[in-house]
């Protein structure tokens, strides 16, 4: 008889696959781990949990407060440098009031001695007059003049109008006069304005012409109460031939 041959196929069968299970099993106990690991660190942390919610609550109690603390001490360190630049800028303020004041009453000081110089205790009263006349040479060939008006004889009044004055003296050997218009060289120069209750000090500056000598100055005085003519002598000292430029 002969051997019947070995089937060509052979039917297995075949195994379930376990590794998804084993992936299963692994992430299961991984889980389990982590859930020991905290419940393990709560138990040795949860004694002190509520001490810490305390002293956290008690930390920001104070953290707020000391913010407190320190925004009034900013606002309050701000109020005081304002109130430092207002006391300085005040202070400034009346050091220079009190400086102006002490000028203005130095200023009427000198004006009350040279008043009672002038007038002194035992002159008599008089109405509106030139007090003297004064002239002093300047570099550029100018006459600088100052002119004192005063009046006691109407106390508190004030004395207002225009003055003007002309030199007399030699020229070319013959006697001349400069007259307002001419020493301030141009037509119709307006009279120079005074206006006073006890005294005052008019000045200015003039031109002499050329080869005249002066002697006498006339100063005329024109107001709505008094109108004055005075003659006064070149004073000695500032007398001066002028000469040819």
């Amino acid at each position: 008889m002969s051997k019947t041959p070995p089937p060509r196929f052979v039917i297995v069968q075949q195994q379930p696959d376990k590794r998804p299970y084993i992936w299963s099993a692994v992430g299961v106990a991984w889980a389990v781990s982590l859930a020991l690991a905290w419940w393990w660190s709560q138990s040795l942390a949860a004694p002190q949990l509520p001490k810490l919610k305390v002293e956290l609550d008690q930390t920001r109690r104070e953290l707020r407060q000391r913010q407190s603390e320190l925004d009034k001490l900013a606002q309050r360190e701000a109020n005081l440098q304002r109130s430092d630049q207002i006391s300085r800028a005040a202070n400034k303020q009346v050091q220079s009031s009190l400086a102006q004041r002490e000028e203005e009453i130095s200023d009427l000081r000198a004006d009350v001695a040279f008043y009672e110089r002038l007038v002194g205790a035992t002159a008599p009263a008089k109405g509106l007059n030139v007090h003297s006349v004064e002239f002093h040479a300047e570099a550029g060939g100018t006459w600088r003049y100052q002119i004192v008006l005063t009046q006691n004889l109407n106390r508190g009044a004030v004395s207002s109008g225009g003055l003007q004055f002309q030199v007399e003296g030699v020229r070319g050997g013959k006697l001349a006069s400069v007259g307002w218009d001419e020493l301030h060289q141009k037509s119709k120069a307006p009279a120079q304005d005074y206006s006073f209750r006890y005294f005052q000090t008019l000045d200015g500056s003039v031109m002499l012409p050329a080869g005249f000598t002066p002697q006498r100055i006339r100063v005329s005085l024109r107001g709505e109460n008094a109108s004055i003519e005075q003659r006064f002598a070149w004073k000695s000292g500032v007398t001066v031939t002028t000469g040819e430029t």
